[in-house]
């Protein structure tokens, strides 16, 4: 459960899988969007457990494709979310870049853009068996899809 060390292929997959739509988003954020009252307890979450999962799930080579078992089902469900994570950025990019189209759910998954990679990391720390991911990915979600129901909430005057 606590992980062998060693460098994850498949950790540096999915951690380009955030931060290049990330880095997109930057130069295109919605036109209405505002981190002012964000909660700062919600903050620290996300960003101790941004690092948390950056470094956890590069160090572990447990993450790595292994031969296919019963067991694999975690990391194929895994890697499912991570590709409609990258649809929901697609569908942010070809539409109006508005927090409204932002936070819009997608297939039923509210606020997909912080719910979909959360979930996705919490699997592959199942799958690899290590506690640090799995921990780590319970401490981002806390403070990620807290600050974006946050907005979601904002956004619909609640």
């Amino acid at each position: 459960m606590l992980g062998h060390f060693g460098f994850s292929y498949v950790g540096l997959i999915y951690l380009l899988m955030l931060w290049i739509p990330n880095a997109i988003w930057s130069k295109n954020k919605p036109i209405d969007y505002n981190t002012t009252n964000e909660n700062k307890l919600l903050l620290l979450f996300e960003r101790v457990g941004q690092v948390c999962c950056t470094v956890s799930i590069l160090i572990f080579s447990d993450f790595n494709i292994a031969v296919f078992s019963t067991w694999s089902l975690w990391l194929i469900a895994s890697c499912f979310l991570m590709i409609l994570y990258e649809i929901s950025w697609i569908r942010y990019f070809k539409n109006e870049h508005t927090e409204r189209n932002f936070y819009r759910s997608l297939c039923g998954i509210s606020v997909p853009g912080a719910s979909l990679p959360v979930i996705a990391f919490l699997l592959l720390g199942i799958y690899g068996k290590v506690i640090w991911l799995i921990a780590s990915a319970v401490i981002i979600g806390i403070g990620h899809i807290g600050i974006h129901i946050q907005h979601l909430k904002t956004i619909h005057g609640i």
